[in-house]
């Protein structure tokens, strides 16, 4: 079941908007010197608490950071582990729109089905997703088998 829409940022809730304006804050600080392809991402905690990061690249590309999993590491290590949502936020032609990576997708997953907010660096037209929708039949903790 496709769960996208294209809604305009005006009509979205206050803290939706809070969470997508915080990650479009967030992308002017991506160290990107490489792709000049900045992206910010922003999560919002079940305690109403937004932690926010940038993409870090590397000369040696794989040991980079994405924007989502730096919001991602943020929030963890001050003690959530419960999210609400999250903003992305990179570059947008037209309505194309910058989604999480696959790497990205599966450390979303670590945490639920959340929505996924994501836009450009004007605030205009915001693209709402699912985590199912971008990462069906994901790999998650019920895939793991433990041995006793």
């Amino acid at each position: 079941m496709n769960t996208e829409e294209i809604i305009d940022f005006s009509k979205l809730e206050p803290t939706i908007q809070t969470l997508i304006r915080k990650s479009v804050q967030v992308r002017e600080h991506s160290y990107s010197p490489y792709s000049k392809f900045k992206v910010g991402a922003a999560i919002l905690c079940d305690d109403g608490t937004i932690f926010a990061g940038c993409n870090v690249e590397n000369a040696s590309y794989p040991v980079g950071t994405c924007a989502e999993r730096a919001a991602i590491v943020k929030a963890v290590s001050e003690g959530n582990r419960k999210f609400k949502a999250m903003a992305v936020a990179g570059e947008k032609t037209n309505d194309t729109f910058t989604t999480p990576c696959g790497f990205c997708r599966q450390a979303i997953a670590e945490f639920g089905d959340i929505p996924i907010y994501m836009t450009g660096p004007e605030l205009g037209n915001v693209l709402k997703s699912t985590l199912t929708n971008l990462l069906p039949r994901a790999f998650g903790l019920g895939s793991v088998q433990t041995q006793e």
